[in-house]
């Protein structure tokens, strides 16, 4: 990579628009819907571990969320024959509940200690990242972002690393708070995907989704955004060669893509089916699929 310069970030100077439909900048994520196999025992990890309420529940599927949220943030439904795949499939590589402050993480990062909790961990100099993979093995990322005052561009990239996180310095940061669960202000900060290439996966992401590419730099890897956020969907060819995954899979369902009026999800689908990507609906919302089957849920909310 060449010299990294420390220009201020502001959302006009990094990343990369592409040349026809632009995605609002106030557009970010909403909730994941995800396949499991037993609702139970996900119910007690997305509760216990992870720290999320229940808002509703039937026989075979559950929203969590922050306690007294009106919306959820995940969405499980059972399928008693889904299978757990030993290994990725292209699709899901993990979502990524974003806290709102360091002191949170700091206290979730306890939390996991004392429950006993493997956990990966990252430092990627936008973020801090606790990794952990739910019981069917799906991936899931609880981070809390940098100020982006502190984030620094390579040009118009924003450059991300992988290196050691501090987990003593998180622990010091929580005050000693104890973690009570999901806080206020907590959501769905990025989904991040398995894919079968690159190239495709930017013909979809940037070209017909209208999201802009904000960093390009890590080998196998391409992150997207909108409104320059650091990334709102990663893709990479990490699993390459790995099948795609099945109905009959633990999975994503699908993941929403918030726009702020009707009309910006009108014109998204629009741009979309004419890029050549199948736009079909579930009641109002449009959902399109990327060459993989990751589904998109195209809503608004103002």
């Amino acid at each position: 990579m060449s010299v990294i310069t420390t220009n201020v970030m502001t959302k006009t100077n990094v990343g990369i628009r592409p040349a026809g439909y632009h995605i609002p900048e106030s557009a970010h994520i909403g909730a994941v819907r995800l396949q499991v196999r037993d609702l139970s025992r996900s119910l007690a990890y997305y509760t216990g571990v992870l720290g999320l309420c229940i808002l509703s529940q039937s026989d075979t599927a559950a929203e969590l969320g922050e306690e007294g949220a009106s919306t959820p943030l995940v969405e499980l439904r059972e399928h008693r024959g889904a299978r757990v795949p030993r290994r990725g499939l292209l699709g899901l590589y993990h979502f990524a509940i974003l806290l709102p402050n360091r002191e949170a993480l700091g206290q979730f990062v306890a939390h996991l200690a004392e429950v006993g909790v493997y956990a990966g961990s990252a430092d990627h100099l936008v973020s801090e990242a606790i990794y952990l993979s739910d019981p069917d093995g799906l991936g899931i990322e609880v981070y809390a972002d940098r100020p982006r005052s502190a984030w620094t561009a390579d040009g118009p990239e924003i450059v991300m690393a992988t290196e050691p996180l501090d987990l003593r310095g998180l622990i010091r940061a929580a005050h000693g708070e104890r973690w009570t669960g999901m806080p206020a202000g907590t959501v769905i900060g990025h989904v991040h995907f398995h894919v079968g290439g690159i190239a495709d996966a930017e013909a979809f992401y940037h070209r017909a989704l209208g999201l802009d590419k904000v960093a390009w730099s890590y080998p196998g890897a391409l992150f997207l955004s909108a409104g320059g956020y650091h990334h709102h969907v990663g893709t990479n060819i990490w699993a390459h060669g790995v099948p795609t995954a099945t109905p009959d899979d633990a999975r994503l369902l699908e993941w929403e893509l918030v726009l702020p009026r009707s009309a910006d999800v009108d014109a998204l689908a629009a741009h979309a089916a004419s890029a050549g990507y199948d736009v079909r609906h579930a009641g109002a919302d449009p959902l399109i699929s990327d060459p993989w089957g990751i589904t998109v849920r195209l809503v608004h909310r103002s």
